[in-house]
């Protein structure tokens, strides 16, 4: 038997809740001949009356009422199929949602999003991912990570939707008693004292060193590390500084009480952080609740990370 034409499914229904060519007919919006040239080739496929007139108008055969179950469900999956996304909501979700971050964004906006989902979706889980700037499109085009929050200013094109959470600034990590913590920093002394460097896999990074490198301006960099976690544990036992994005700074200093900050001797570049997703999942409600949450989060995160 060769494949049923979908696109008869809703005239058998219609005519089992009709029992009338012209009544099926109108249900549908199209004519009483198209209706008859549908019922024609439905007993054709099925090799049965499928509606008999009788006096009561068109009765279904028992073939025509063992086939009605099947055919509402086919249509009600293809309504479910090809209508409105359901509606996502947050406290009943079990969903797991991928975020490429790197460390930066780990160590400052992740505690407040697993606070949020605490919250808001409590059975719902969060993964970090931590990708190379190469891998984040082909992540987010195939579902791999839902968003990509940080600087990424190769991540484009028409595929790849954007929206800017705030704008970083740099500033200067150093130890409470540092020297240079006790009078102004000047560009000298900036230049002259032991940093601690971070190259890292991010590249905001690379914002600053162009900067200097740029206007010939050559630190010593004492120490190079890939991590900025570390940071807080090494500045509070030596003398060297670090200039790192504002938000790390701020949250290093609250959290240990042995961190200063203080401003840099000369205006250093800033660069917008933003979340990015792929315009295949832009109309997904899952993904539209979360990228709602990390702008609201990030919005509210401005009050403590000075301008």
């Amino acid at each position: 038997m060769p494949d049923l034409d979908l696109n008869l499914i809703p005239y058998l229904v219609a005519l089992n809740e009709t029992r009338n060519v012209s009544r099926a007919g109108e249900l549908l919006g199209v004519s009483q001949p198209r209706v008859s040239a549908a019922l024609g080739r439905l007993r054709e496929h099925f090799g049965d009356p499928l509606f008999v007139r009788t006096s009561r108008g068109m009765e279904p055969t028992p073939r025509a009422l063992a086939l009605i179950p099947a055919a509402r469900d086919a249509l009600a999956s293809i309504e479910r199929g090809l209508g409105a996304p359901h509606d996502f909501d947050p406290a009943k979700s079990a969903r797991t949602f991928s975020i490429a971050l790197s460390d930066v964004g780990e160590i400052v906006f992740l505690p407040r999003l697993l606070q949020a989902f605490a919250d808001r979706a409590p059975q719902a889980n969060l993964r970090s991912v931590s990708l190379s700037h190469a891998e984040v499109a082909h992540a987010l085009e195939d579902g791999g990570i839902d968003l990509a929050v940080g600087y990424f200013p190769d991540l484009g094109g028409t595929n790849i939707f954007q929206q800017r959470l705030f704008t970083h600034r740099f500033i200067c990590l150093l130890r409470r008693g540092h020297p240079l913590a006790e009078r102004p920093l000047t560009l000298e002394r900036f230049l002259a004292c032991g940093h601690a460097v971070v190259r890292a896999e991010g590249r905001s990074q690379e914002v600053l060193e162009q900067y200097l490198a740029k206007r010939r301006l050559a630190r010593r960099a004492v120490l190079e590390t890939p991590h900025f976690m570390s940071l807080p544990f090494i500045l509070s036992r030596t003398d060297l500084i670090a200039t790192v994005p504002h938000a790390i700074g701020y949250a290093y200093a609250t959290e240990h009480a042995s961190i200063t900050l203080v401003e840099p001797p000369l205006p250093l570049p800033r660069f917008d952080l933003k979340q990015h997703w792929h315009r295949k999942f832009h109309n997904d409600p899952s993904i539209a609740w979360l990228r709602s949450v990390v702008a609201e989060l990030f919005n509210d995160a401005l009050d403590e990370w000075p301008k």
